[in-house]
């Protein structure tokens, strides 16, 4: 039996902190005791080595414990137009994002592109992902493959449109289903994989591919749903003349039973007061992406709001239309965008480590298994060590708390400062090992 103890300050969120004022858990000289991948416990130093005195010990006192990173809307396809400047959403999307997307029919391409955003992930703290796929199964199955070898926990699925899109990333109905099942049989629950039923948008569905939708995840009771819902107003607006009937952008969604525990749907910026009671009962999460939303201009998330319905919300860092890889980033994004939003949330460090981990965790049903250091989950982490002398460095010496520490962390700690990533104890990164070319 492999068991090791793992010295370090460490913060985890073990409850929702916009609920429960104790939440946030932290140890200045705190220990992770991992046996055979999973935590055995967490928690003060002395006490976990007394109770394991044979344990191998590592000595990472010189940085902090944090549990893996959970993104939940990020879009592989993306990862090489990260950076356009001055577009709203649907001419991003003509100009940059779908042209890219179609350079995924070639394999090669895809493979490369695949690789080069699973180590993005890993080498930003993020252990488990649910992803936005390719237009094209193969794609997907290279994606797939890619993800499996990487040894991080991603859902994913292939993309499903048959309009008003270009119509090279246009698919049948029936060809999309078999397409998807096809998937689903080879991959869901697959290791560490897992399938999710993924719309691109009702702008670019029909009625008979939202069929589709529904029945996959009718006839796979297990897989996830995933999609756009209130994004930008043009959206919204085109959304409600092709479907004159809905009541709203989400009742397209409910009508097709996609809505519900299993789902994630992005952005949802500009919610109607109906929409986040009628989320909230359906156990839907939103993932709130601050810096894809302030990027691409389409309004400041109403965090609040949903909060105050009851509404699930995790963190997404949405690339390419987000600023890039980082979690903690996309916390700070999440920060100071509620700063300067009049009737915002206040927003503290122990927020933003839940946003980035524990609700992720929940939003995939996962947090039985990963999203914190309770005794009994995998040992999902990072472990971040600024450089030397850097601003952060310093900071994380001379902090005045904890919860000091941990805002210096969401404010300055980026790639340069994740020294090593571990998904059941196994290191998937670790700075140093880094791929050459």
């Amino acid at each position: 039996m492999s068991t090791e103890l793992l010295r370090a300050p460490l913060f985890h969120t073990v409850a929702n902190p916009f609920r429960d004022d104790r939440a946030l858990v932290c140890h200045e000289d705190g220990a992770l005791l991992v046996r055979d991948g999973r935590i055995a416990a967490s928690g003060d130093y002395d006490r976990l080595r007394a109770d394991a005195p044979d344990a191998a010990v590592v000595d990472w006192r010189d940085g902090v414990l944090l549990p893996g990173l959970v993104d939940t809307h990020v879009h592989f396809p993306q990862v090489r137009i990260l950076g356009g400047f001055g577009l709203t959403l649907l001419d991003w999307l003509d100009r940059l994002a779908l042209p890219e997307e179609a350079r995924m029919a070639d394999g090669a391409y895809a493979r490369r592109t695949a690789a080069t955003f699973l180590y993005a992930l890993a080498s930003h703290g993020t252990t488990t992902a649910l992803v936005f796929g390719a237009h094209f199964a193969p794609a997907m199955v290279a994606f797939f493959e890619a993800a499996a070898a990487s040894g991080l926990r991603i859902a994913s699925g292939l993309v499903l449109s048959d309009r008003l899109l270009r119509p090279d990333l246009q698919r049948p109905p029936d060809e999309a289903y078999d397409a998807s099942v096809d998937l689903i049989r080879r991959f869901h629950g697959r290791g560490r994989l897992r399938y999710a039923v993924t719309p691109r948008f009702a702008r670019s569905t029909s009625e008979a591919m939202l069929e589709v939708c529904q029945t996959l995840l009718t006839e796979h009771e297990t897989v996830l749903a995933q999609t756009h819902l209130n994004e930008s107003p043009g959206e919204i607006a085109e959304t409600a003349r092709l479907f004159p009937r809905a009541r709203d952008y989400l009742a397209v969604y409910e009508r097709y039973g996609i809505a519900g525990p299993r789902a994630v749907f992005a952005h949802n910026v500009h919610a109607t007061a109906s929409e986040l009671e009628r989320l909230a009962a359906a156990a839907t999460t939103v993932a709130h992406c601050p810096a894809s939303n302030a990027a691409l201009g389409s309004g400041i998330f109403p965090l609040r709001r949903h909060l105050d319905a009851g509404v699930a919300v995790a963190l997404g860092t949405d690339v390419g239309g987000g600023t890039g890889f980082g979690m903690l980033k996309e916390g700070l994004q999440a920060y100071l965008m509620q700063r300067v939003t009049p009737g915002g949330m206040a927003l503290d460090p122990a927020h933003l480590l839940y946003l980035a981990t524990l609700a992720g965790a929940e939003a995939l049903g996962l947090d039985g298994e990963i999203g914190d250091f309770r005794a009994g989950k995998a040992a999902d982490f990072v472990y971040l060590r600024p450089p030397a002398a850097s601003p952060l460095e310093t900071i994380l010496r001379h902090a005045d708390s904890p919860r000091h520490a941990l805002g210096a962390l969401f404010t300055l700690a980026g790639p340069e400062s994740v020294r090593e990533v571990r998904v059941a104890g196994s290191s998937v990164f670790r700075r140093g090992r880094e791929p050459s070319g």
